[in-house]
């Protein structure tokens, strides 16, 4: 009835349905680390905008204050506060890529340009999700075609000519 090749290509077809199926999910995932990283980032950052303002200073010139300071410490916290100030403008840059993009394109949103401890984070914890939801159902539908597709080029480069006997036609 069925051949091994049709098992075959089902299986795959099934295995990578499975596959992208949780894609929906995982972005969900990740976008709630996003939240709890934007949230912890805003904080430190308003605390150091804080202690600047306290002391007279705007942002940047409480960081130009540790970068002169003639303590590698110090110069090291300028650093810091740079990276911390420029990860919290690319988090909240990818935050409103999520909130722009329909729940069907948001899977895209974390694999254009991920954060790559938010990314880390995620995949450590990962947990698979049955997709009940109509994004869900059309990330399992690329993912069938994709494997059936692969099969069928698989199928063309592997497929064995047929030859035909030479007749010896009279005319």
């Amino acid at each position: 009835m069925f051949g091994t090749g049709r098992i075959l290509g089902l299986a795959v077809a099934l295995a990578c349905g499975a596959a992208t199926s949780q894609a929906p999910e995982f972005a969900q995932q990740y976008r709630q680390r996003l939240n709890g990283a934007l949230h912890e980032l805003r904080l430190v950052v308003s605390a150091f905008d804080a202690d600047a303002t306290r002391n007279n200073l705007t942002r940047e010139r409480a960081i130009v204050v540790y970068e002169e300071a003639g303590s590698d410490f110090l110069r090291d916290r300028a650093t810091s506060v740079r990276v911390a100030i420029g990860r919290l403008g690319d988090l909240e840059r990818q935050s409103a890529a999520f909130d722009e993009a329909s729940p069907v394109l948001r899977p895209l949103i974390v694999a254009r340009s991920p954060d790559g401890p938010l990314l880390q984070g995620a995949l450590d914890d990962y947990e698979p999700a049955v997709p009940l939801t109509l994004h869900g159902f059309i990330w399992t539908g690329i993912g069938v075609l994709f494997g059936f597709s692969v099969i069928w080029l698989l199928g063309l480069l592997f497929r064995r000519k047929k030859h035909y006997p030479a007749h010896n036609l009279r005319v």
